[in-house]
């Protein structure tokens, strides 16, 4: 599976992954920040899948 990423510190880049389903998660790429993507498309005929940024704060205790 492909996932695009849209926006935040991946955007414009694309990550290859198993072709299992992707929930999303926290990631980074060397220095950058880090975002919260979460998949919002998943084109049926490629199979490839459209993340997009979350703005949120991860939460510490």
């Amino acid at each position: 599976m492909i996932v695009r990423f849209v926006g935040g510190p991946l955007g414009g880049r694309e990550l290859s992954t198993t072709s299992s389903t992707w929930a999303g998660g926290w990631l980074t790429a060397g220095d950058a920040d880090w975002g919260l993507y979460v998949p919002v498309h998943c084109d049926p005929t490629t199979g490839i899948v459209l993340a997009e940024v979350r703005v949120a704060i991860p939460r510490r205790r």
